[in-house]
């Protein structure tokens, strides 16, 4: 028998093909924004569950959550993290001093320089940078913990056991990464001071005593608390973000290297998003 001839398929209509891709990029847009809604609503539910048992515990007195694993996590977020943050501080500081020296030569202000840094380190760089190393050293460590523990139904485990994983797990880690954020954010004006100040007295011949006298100067309580005020906001946010992360974990060990990633990234967006709220909030009452 011959072949039958087959008749070319018709292509598409551009216009059908045009309806097409506006529909699946709107279907995507909402899977987005549906995704997005999921995230802030999850993370409002498991703030509000956090913040309950913390008062139930620090306040009330009613329940405890174990403090030798709070010490543990203080020392696993904070203590360990005091290398990483010193180093990237010191590194801020001197190329801080460096970029500014021409222009402040320039103008005959080369000891200004100690001012430039004093205040940019206790305003804004020592919090924000402090809380986006932790996010990458400590945020995607809890995220992979917690993640991990999901996989292999520890959680299950807790919640068959009549214990809530918010009790043990969550407000442990939200504890320490708020309170040793603050520790490291005091840690990082201290260190980041001290690079500019290897700069200006070893590089720029700024003298020893003129340096530390203008810091002196320039710094005042505003300053130092302004920046010490933003870190529990930023470790409440690394930890719920992390926290979150870790216990929506799906897919084996692929859901928990996602979740790993999406913690760092999440966690960048948000402190740079807040930290540009709260700086609005200080210029705006003028503190």
């Amino acid at each position: 028998m011959s072949d039958i001839p087959t008749r070319p398929e018709e292509s598409r209509s551009p216009v059908v093909a045009a309806l097409e891709t506006i529909g699946t990029g709107t279907i995507e847009q909402g899977r987005r924004a549906l995704g997005l809604f999921e995230f802030f609503g999850g993370m409002v539910y498991l703030m509000t569950d956090t913040v309950r048992w913390v008062y139930r515990a620090l306040i009330l007195r009613q329940v405890k959550f174990g403090m030798d694993h709070l010490l543990y996590q203080m020392v696993r977020v904070g203590i360990q993290s005091i290398p990483i943050i010193a180093l990237v501080q010191v590194f801020i500081g001197i190329i801080l001093s460096l970029q500014m020296a021409p222009t402040m030569q320039k103008y005959g202000q080369i000891e200004q320089i100690a001012t430039i840094v004093a205040i940019a380190m206790t305003r804004e760089l020592a919090p924000l940078l402090s809380g986006i190393v932790l996010s990458g050293f400590a945020g995607a460590a809890i995220a992979a913990e917690l993640g991990t523990m999901v996989e292999g139904e520890e959680i299950k485990a807790l919640r068959a056991s009549a214990l809530d994983p918010v009790r043990f797990l969550v407000v442990p880690r939200f504890l320490a990464t708020v309170f040793m954020l603050a520790v490291l954010t005091i840690i990082a004006d201290v260190v980041g001071v001290f690079g500019g100040y290897l700069t200006g007295t070893l590089i720029l011949d700024i003298g020893s005593d003129t340096y530390i006298n203008t810091t002196r100067m320039a710094i005042t309580h505003k300053d130092l608390l302004s920046g010490v005020a933003k870190a529990p906001l930023f470790g409440m946010l690394i930890a719920l973000i992390a926290c979150y992360e870790g216990l929506n974990v799906t897919g084996g060990a692929a859901g928990v290297g996602r979740a790993t990633t999406n913690t760092v990234v999440k966690c960048i967006v948000a402190l740079i998003s807040a930290d540009v709220i709260a700086t609005s909030l200080l210029y705006a009452f003028e503190l």
